[in-house]
């Protein structure tokens, strides 16, 4: 039988405990010898007493394998194995990958740069409103945002990047063919029409149990360049997130709010534990490097501005991403000092802005 379904039957048994995953994995030779091994050679593994040992192997002869290798042939969804090449790079390097993913979208919406905006269930008029914005703006400079598709500030995150035409994803504490909470189905179909994905690590048919989703926080952050926490109480999963992106690596950002509102707690001591404060997305945009999004009432550039051609084409090759001088004068095949001319007059009108380095990035 494929290696494959060794692996993600484990996985099976084993969704939202990694590290136990990765336990057996890395002690057996590969997970086929795993899965015949005896139950004298399932003893090392650390914290369990015999009979625990004895419930896991259980629960591996009561697993048909037959139904987990039909999820590797259904076309409704995609599973991503930790080894395959479409599994995203960044999640890899956390502390305790999934050791698989399923997914409905196109696997490559996991990479490039993603920003997560998270928050309370019972968010406030004002926390709503904010994450909508945050995420339609965010989604007009093609940005991905990321989300757990919760009610709340999650829900409206990814209603706002829909608006934009954006791409969101979310990220699930139950099975990527479970609609949780249920007012959010036809959401969640909006989220894949629009060219978005949903992604979890359970299985299909998992339900949606209350310890899934502190665990599965950590894909959030995970697939995430940085978490924008909007309304949190001072306990919440928003607040979980925010420190495993912490110890991820991620940049940490917050709305501040109302100092009396128990909902502002939570941002407000992250952004005094030093979290970068958002009141707009061009502080989003600054803490990734990226530069203003735009000026809102400035239009795009070169569609309420005369440009000549040359500075059509280099504006054309520049995004909210800093590109170099050397990429623009290759990719617009125009001399050097051509493309700096059109640079000078892009930038006094208004549309890119310079940074050191001779690298230039699109402000409208």
């Amino acid at each position: 039988m494929d290696e494959r379904v060794f692996w993600l039957a484990w996985h099976y048994i084993l969704a939202g405990q990694s590290q136990r995953f990765w336990e057996i994995i890395n002690y057996f030779a590969s997970p086929e010898e795993a899965w015949f091994a005896a139950e004298k050679d399932f003893l090392f593994l650390k914290g369990l007493h015999r009979r625990d040992v004895s419930n896991l192997l259980l629960r591996r002869q009561r697993t048909d394998l037959s139904e987990v290798a039909s999820w590797l042939m259904d076309n409704r969804f995609s599973v991503l194995l930790f080894n395959d090449c479409r599994y995203p790079e960044q999640l890899k390097n956390i502390f305790d990958p999934p050791p698989a993913l399923y997914m409905r979208g196109d696997a490559r919406l996991l990479t490039g740069v993603s920003v997560a905006l998270v928050g309370s269930r019972k968010a406030t008029g004002y926390g709503l409103n904010v994450a909508e914005k945050l995420a339609r703006e965010l989604a007009e400079a093609e940005i991905k945002v990321i989300s757990g598709m919760a009610r709340g500030v999650d829900t409206a995150a990814h209603r706002g990047a829909i608006s934009a035409s954006g791409v969101t994803i979310a990220v699930l504490g139950c099975g990527i063919d479970v609609v949780y909470p249920r007012e959010n189905e036809k959401l969640m179909y909006g989220i894949i029409d629009n060219g978005g994905a949903v992604v979890s690590e359970f299985p299909p048919g998992s339900p949606p149990e209350a310890w899934h989703f502190p665990v599965r926080n950590r894909v959030i952050s995970g697939l995430s360049k940085a978490v924008v926490v909007v309304e949190a109480a001072e306990r919440s999963g928003a607040l979980i997130t925010a420190h495993v992106a912490l110890d991820q690596g991620r940049e940490v950002m917050a709305v501040p709010g109302n100092i009396t509102n128990k909902l502002s707690q939570g941002p407000n001591n992250l952004i005094k534990q030093g979290a970068v404060p958002v009141t707009s997305t061009s502080d989003i945009l600054e803490g990734l490097g990226l530069g203003l999004i735009f000026a809102p009432d400035a239009g795009r550039g070169e569609q309420n501005l005369s440009l000549s051609v040359n500075e059509k084409k280099i504006f054309s090759l520049i995004e909210y991403e800093p590109v170099s001088l050397e990429i623009l004068v290759q990719k617009s095949g125009l001399p050097p000092g051509e493309v700096m001319t059109g640079l000078m007059f892009l930038e006094i009108k208004g549309c890119v802005k310079q940074m050191p380095g001779k690298l230039y990035y699109r402000t409208g």
